[in-house]
């Protein structure tokens, strides 16, 4: 069932793990994810960044695709269909097109320029029961284009940002989109227990959670994750998959060039990847 992420946040943050939101790219990754989240009756989140909105042909088609897989499919577990790293205008059109959560970014902005702009984003949403999810400092590494040095966000900006109503925030910490490379340094839980503190209990949020270490990710929740987001590591594995189909020549045995067969090792591996994911985060049995 399509649910805003708020409550499933709040009970994740209560009961010690965290919910998955898994970004998806077109209809394998989604029935892949949904699947996935149902045998395991775990709550999940399907992010959509917005140049995956536009590659799947604009957020209308986007949710009309999600809102009528979860009712083929019979999923019951909470589904969110979440904006990832939205910007003002993304965000308006994803409550328009009727997305269940959005994230406006506005962390690129000056501190009062993102109050402003998150002030209004809330307001529009909860007045149509949408959950949102703001961000303070940045995520680093870059995607669809935004790129973040990785700063980590400052106590204080993130209690101004968590104080407009927003349901979960995302602030850098030390993170980054991709791969994380070999000099890393590191999450820093001295600032994240310091952002923990200034929101009062407020639900956060882990971006680029592909490649953290299972303790680090633990620890992490610990200290008020309540929400993980993983994109990469879906990416990797359908197409390590999908190479290993090809070069093997099994496009080119019998009708291996279908598109249902040629994809479906990929769609297999994605399902394995959030299995690990949602068990890592604790979520499994959760929904």
């Amino acid at each position: 069932m399509l649910v805003n992420a708020t409550e499933m946040l709040k009970k994740a943050k209560a009961e010690g793990y965290a919910v998955a939101q898994i970004n998806i790219n077109n209809l394998e990754w989604t029935k892949a994810v949904l699947l996935t989240a149902e045998e395991l009756k775990s709550p999940v989140i399907l992010g959509v960044s917005e140049g995956a909105g536009k590659y799947m042909c604009g957020y209308k088609t986007v949710a009309a695709m999600v809102k009528a897989m979860i009712e083929e499919l019979g999923i019951t577990v909470p589904v969110a269909l979440h904006l990832d790293h939205g910007s003002y205008e993304g965000a308006k059109k994803c409550i328009e097109a009727g997305f269940s959560s959005v994230m406006f970014d506005g962390s690129h902005y000056p501190i009062d320029e993102n109050v402003q702009k998150t002030t209004e984003i809330v307001e529009l949403a909860h007045s149509l029961g949408i959950s949102v999810e703001a961000e303070v400092g940045s995520i680093g590494g870059e995607e669809d284009g935004v790129v973040g040095r990785g700063e980590v966000a400052d106590a204080n900006e993130c209690k101004m940002i968590a104080d407009l109503g927003i349901d979960f925030l995302a602030a850098g910490i030390g993170n980054i989109h991709g791969k994380y490379p070999a000099n890393w340094q590191g999450l820093d839980f001295e600032a994240l227990e310091a952002i923990k503190n200034a929101t009062e209990g407020m639900p956060l949020v882990l971006h680029g959670g592909t490649g953290i270490p299972a303790d680090m990710i633990k620890k992490a929740i610990s200290l008020g994750v309540a929400k993980i987001n993983v994109n990469t590591e879906c990416q990797l594995s359908f197409a390590a998959a999908t190479r290993e189909y090809v070069e093997a020549g099994k496009d080119l045995q019998g009708k291996g060039y279908d598109p249902r067969k040629l994809l479906a090792p990929g769609f297999e591996a994605i399902k394995g990847t959030v299995k690990e994911k949602l068990e890592l985060f604790g979520s499994v049995g959760k929904a």
